[in-house]
């Protein structure tokens, strides 16, 4: 989008128009998915022991941590609605800016000490989440339909290098200011911002909307109600929501659950990077998967990698137990994630694009965030064991949504031409 009111009627590229120039951006905002990925895991990994250091009350020690997911589903839905004004560099560019300040801010509060600044400084990042969140659905907008999955793998593969060196980054830089614990790292933080919002000035460029075939082509825009009803967004609020809740949901409690099983810290760090490579490394193959094999069969293979999870996890607490189910669970999320995206992208008109996608995108935070709070007070409660057997109800709703969508593609692949009807 190249105008701040241009329409998606007036700017859409034809379904097969040649997708260079998205290929390209595509890329620039794999680039810009590293630079995130670095920045909220060097917050992610320090946050909740610098809030410790710096709360008046430790009760408040996790309030910074859980800030930066508030603050991401309060923006999420407003991100949609400004970048459907601004357009997605401009945009794009502020939610950047909010890291790099939001990283100065918490540099300054943990040198003065400052408990209720460095919230702020945390709140910033989360804003920059929130943007970073639609830096996929800003590569599958600009290509044509059956370039979309690739695209949007071609964005998460970004994370690969960064998921394993923002951590390094973070033990690296935190003691980079010897007299102010973690301040270092924060800087770091802001640079990761600062590359961001000059990747983003100096490569990217804003595209019109590449055209994908819906039934509401040539109607005017449909409400929120009807699209949510629909098949396609069904399915892929049940893969993004659904294996993004029943990712970090796991994620969260099993560092927790292999210290409580007497395997070591370290181990549990260790069991999260593998995780974290099974969540980013399938995105350098999963778009030619999908055009190879067809979106519904990727989709039903990441369900069954999160099922392998649960049944790995329930029969063995042994190391290489913990191993293989968040390896299982990290690529079964890539899949789901990578399909339930591309169904996002083909479930809404370009008219529809801003309050389609700020709805699923709200939806998927607030069901994360809930997940997140929730796994460690359950894993305390009822196990590990337990805690794996209560994600199967959330993937068989999830096989169900899916499963309903790909009868409705096989009925209408067999129905004959609108003109020979």
């Amino acid at each position: 989008m190249t105008t701040a009111t241009s329409t998606a009627t007036s700017t859409a590229l034809p379904a097969g128009a040649p997708d260079a120039s998205g290929a390209r951006n595509a890329r620039v905002l794999a680039l810009c998915q590293g630079l995130f990925t670095c920045a909220i895991s060097i917050d992610l990994t320090l946050t909740a022991l610098t809030g410790w250091q710096l709360a008046p009350d430790k009760s408040l020690a996790t309030l910074p941590f859980a800030l930066i997911t508030v603050a991401g589903a309060v923006v999420t839905w407003f991100a949609a609605f400004l970048i459907q004004r601004l357009g997605r560099r401009w945009s794009f560019v502020l939610g950047a800016a909010s890291c790099c300040v939001g990283g100065l801010v918490s540099v300054w509060s943990v040198w003065q000490g400052h408990f209720w600044s460095f919230c702020a400084g945390t709140a910033l990042v989360g804003v920059f989440q929130a943007f970073a969140q639609y830096y996929r659905l800003a590569a599958a907008d600009a290509v044509p339909e059956a370039a979309k999955s690739r695209a949007i793998a071609t964005v998460l593969a970004g994370g690969v290098i960064a998921a394993l060196v923002g951590p390094a980054l973070a033990a690296w830089s935190k003691d980079w200011i010897a007299t102010a614990l973690f301040a270092g790292a924060y800087l770091v933080v802001a640079a990761m911002g600062l590359l961001s919002v000059l990747a983003l000035l100096l490569f990217y460029r804003d595209q019109p909307v590449a055209a994908v075939r819906t039934e509401s082509d040539g109607a005017p825009a449909r409400a929120l109600g009807q699209i949510v009803r629909t098949p396609v967004f069904l399915a892929s609020v049940a893969n993004n929501v659904a294996g993004s809740m029943v990712m970090m949901f796991i994620m969260t409690a099993a560092p927790l659950a292999a210290v409580a099983c007497h395997h070591g810290i370290d181990d549990g760090a260790a069991i999260i990077q593998w995780h974290l490579m099974g969540m980013y490394a399938p995105s350098f193959f999963a778009g030619r998967l999908v055009q190879r094999v067809g979106l519904g069969p990727v989709l039903l293979a990441g369900l069954a990698m999160n099922l392998g999870c649960a049944v790995v996890a329930m029969l063995s607490t042994t190391l290489p137990a913990f191993y293989l189910a968040l390896l299982l669970l990290g690529v079964g999320w890539n899949f789901m994630f990578v399909g339930g995206t591309t169904l996002l992208a083909q479930s809404y008109a370009p008219s529809e694009r801003a309050k389609t996608q700020g709805f699923s995108e709200l939806l998927r935070y607030a069901a994360t965030a809930l997940a997140t709070l929730g796994a460690g007070p359950l894993l305390a409660r009822f196990g590990w064991q337990t805690l794996n057997l209560a994600i199967l109800p959330v993937l068989l709703l999830s096989a169900l949504a899916t499963l309903h969508w790909m009868r409705g593609q096989r009925r209408a692949a067999t129905l004959p031409p609108a003109g020979l009807r």
